[in-house]
């Protein structure tokens, strides 16, 4: 394949457009945060997060390399189809059940990361433990679409991937480092334009091609392959359930979208958000299908890509890039590059700067060293960003597996975060102990059910497990989703068994090490005072307890504005059952 200075001359350009971007928000938010909550201008964006760039913001994170590239490649494999393209349903619920249930009770109580609550509820030591399947989601995650960047960079325009994925990262790294969620949102905007323009361009020139037929007939009849509209075979019915499931609940515990939400003007705009938002994924995966369908409507024998199609060659999941490089004009090529290369950049810059975010203000600020003045927080930030942004660069270009990892941690995510912020959210009494039970239960029975993507064998055989041509076991029952509701009621039952036999007298108090349900004024509880505002609301349950008098903890997790919030006003007088 020869080496195309054009494509490479209008990734340039592309890339400084958006560092330029980034950058110009940076400077124009720079005053952001002054007052002293610089840290948490970076974070959440000074909350003033307009309603447009707040859904176009949005709407990106979730719209990205790996989702327009896995919603062609689900359309494109034969014997799957479009019916198992499950991403755009599954996300774009998972955006309108977080704004029905979950956005509201976030933002109103003004938390800054999707970690408050768990350590306002069950302390720092928990906050760290769920800080664990948070923070590898999010890596993996980067790393995993930061690869099939440089994998299809180095489709259309023939260079080096290492150096492509290297250059990527940099760029979202820098203008994230300089601007924190300011210039994130503002960037997503651009490259959301990018991605619509990029690939709607794109699909009439592939669908004319002389070697593409009628998707319309191959749709419903076998010409090249099986049908693009695909099936789902009746034994494989629990697979689909299980997975779907995982999208759309999976999708809501994660700290790129609660930092979206959290940074809305009001409680009512986070809702409003996540709505546009579950359209926006909706509509941002049509020119996807489109591609996937494309694909398996083409005769690649009439091509320059050869006699043997893309899924015997193995390339099934750069199904995108191979219909923008061999059915495209070469022009057109590029700006769906260019969608690629935006898509990707979307998502890789939310991951990091969550990532950042639950660091420095979850774990180094409220874990260990509290009195950091907010300055020092910021640099934490910035290190961090640097830090985990190179970490999934490497990993990209180093780990052969990252997609197998992504799968795992975002399993871990589903199974792990998910009932936890249930119940820290919804379930009135529950502790710190039912919270480690379940944390630990979840864990256990996700791992022994093994990881095909990474060659993990069972432990546990569930009915219908089967071995694949590869030799690989292959779980029917939806484990995942019973190693959900394990996680779930575990929280429940062992936080209320652990009330009652320290309030019954059966355990004496000395035996709650962990300060979750006798020692309700220890040491331990003393920071969740900081967790409101004394003069906004009180909590019976910390009223004797003395708050430690620092700057930065006085405001720690709710702005004044928090709770004077018109559209809601929560019984947060209910938190002390919790």
């Amino acid at each position: 394949m020869p080496f195309h200075v054009e494509g490479l001359v209008a990734i340039i350009v592309f890339y400084l457009v958006i560092l330029f971007v980034g950058i110009w928000a940076a400077w124009r938010t720079k005053n952001a945060g002054r007052d002293g909550d610089r840290s948490e201008a970076i974070i959440v964006g000074g909350r003033d997060i307009g309603l447009l760039v707040g859904a176009f913001t949005m709407t990106a994170t979730w719209v990205g390399g790996g989702y327009i590239n896995g919603t062609a490649e689900a359309v494109y494999v034969p014997g799957y189809g479009l019916a198992w393209a499950q991403a755009p349903i599954g996300y774009s619920l998972s955006l309108v059940i977080g704004g029905l249930f979950f956005a509201k009770p976030m933002r109103s109580k003004g938390y800054v990361t999707m970690l408050d609550p768990f350590q306002q509820i069950y302390g720092k030591r928990m906050g760290g433990l769920i800080f664990i399947p948070a923070l590898m989601g999010e890596m993996f995650w980067a790393a995993a679409i930061f690869s099939a960047l440089g994998a299809t960079i180095s489709v259309i325009i023939d260079i080096n991937i290492n150096i492509s994925v290297i250059i990527s990262a940099l760029i979202a790294i820098l203008y994230t480092l300089v601007g924190g969620l300011y210039s994130v949102a503002y960037t997503d905007v651009v490259q959301l334009f990018c991605i619509f323009l990029g690939l709607w361009i794109s699909v009439p020139f592939a669908m004319s091609h002389p070697a593409v037929t009628d998707i319309g007939i191959t749709a419903v009849h076998e010409v090249y392959q099986k049908p693009w509209l695909g099936f789902v075979k009746t034994p494989d019915i629990y697979i689909w359930i299980d997975n779907f499931l995982l999208l759309m609940l999976g999708g809501i515990p994660w700290q790129a979208y609660f930092q979206r939400v959290l940074s809305s003007s009001s409680a009512m705009y986070a809702q409003v958000l996540s709505f546009l938002a579950a359209f926006g994924c909706l509509v941002m995966a049509l020119p996807a299908i489109l591609i996937g369908a494309i694909g398996a409507s083409t005769d690649w024998n009439q091509t320059e890509y050869g006699m043997i199609d893309p899924k015997t060659k193995d390339e099934a999941d750069m199904i995108l890039p191979i219909v923008l490089q061999y059915l495209c004009p070469v022009y057109i090529s590029f700006f769906g590059l260019g969608a690629v290369s935006a898509a990707v950049m979307s998502s890789a810059d939310s991951s990091i700067l969550s990532a950042s975010s639950m660091f420095a203000r979850n774990i180094y600020q409220l874990s260990f060293r509290q009195s950091a003045s907010d300055k020092e927080i910021v640099w934490v930030m910035r290190i961090t960003i640097f830090l985990f942004g190179a970490s999934a660069t490497a990993m990209a270009l180093l780990a052969k597996s990252v997609y197998g990892l992504w799968y795992l941690s975002s399993d871990l995510v589903y199974i792990i975060i998910f009932p936890q912020l249930l119940c820290v959210l919804f379930i009135k009494g529950t502790n710190t102990y039912g919270a480690i039970a379940g944390y630990f239960f979840g864990f256990i029975l996700r791992i022994t059910g093994g990881e095909p993507y990474l060659y993990l064998q069972p432990l546990v055989f569930y009915p219908g497990w089967y071995k694949d041509d590869d030799d690989i076991y292959v779980q029917r029952f939806p484990f995942k989703t019973l190693a959900m509701l394990t996680s779930f009621f575990t929280n429940i039952g062992v936080s209320y068994l652990a009330k009652y036999l320290f309030e019954s007298g059966t355990l004496p108090p000395k035996v709650d090490f962990l300060d979750a349900v006798v020692a309700k004024h220890s040491k331990e509880n003393m920071d969740k005072t900081t967790l409101v505002k004394n003069d906004n609301i009180i909590l019976n349950e910390l009223a004797p307890v003395n708050p430690r008098h620092s700057l930065t903890l006085s405001t720690t997790f709710t702005n004044r504005e928090a709770f004077s919030d018109v559209d809601s006003s929560p019984d947060v007088s209910n938190a002390e059952d919790n």
